[in-house]
């Protein structure tokens, strides 16, 4: 799933993904239609910029996926002061602009939590969360 207010970035973001295997269940521009996307599509992973048409609403859209429907969420940001501290439950912060490899590698990162639970290679332009450098081997945070 993707959320993302730029139609040009989200359009890109939807090709890179479905090029490497990925099914985009849905793209939102604000945090209504993430909603409703999540209700109908409960995706295993959203790729959500911070700020959105209707404000920072960003975190909001993260914190719901993480606890409402189980999904990992990676944050899409050009200011990274914007992210909240705890992250709101994301694995982690890819810096815009993207670019193909970086997405890649980023999707694989989170495809290897969600499947295995363990955090592998940092790919590189993303951060990650404080949570995920504490968690024991193993162990589900949802």
């Amino acid at each position: 799933m993707i959320v993302e207010d730029q139609a040009l970035l989200a359009m890109e973001l939807e090709l890179v993904l479905a090029d490497s295997g990925c099914a985009v269940v849905g793209c939102a521009m604000d945090r209504a239609g993430a909603l409703v996307i999540a209700e109908r599509e409960r995706p295993d992973l959203a790729l959500v910029d911070v700020n959105l048409l209707d404000g920072m609403t960003g975190p909001l859209v993260a914190e719901t996926l993480v606890k409402k429907y189980g999904a990992a969420v990676v944050f899409l940001t050009a200011n990274p002061e914007q992210i909240p501290e705890g992250f709101a439950g994301a694995l982690g912060a890819m810096s815009k602009p993207v670019d193909e490899r970086t997405v890649n590698d980023v999707v694989g990162f989170a495809r290897e939590f969600i499947d295995h639970h363990t955090v592998g290679e940092i790919p590189r332009r993303f951060r990650l969360a404080p949570w995920m450098t504490r968690l024991e081997p193993g162990k589900s945070p949802h």
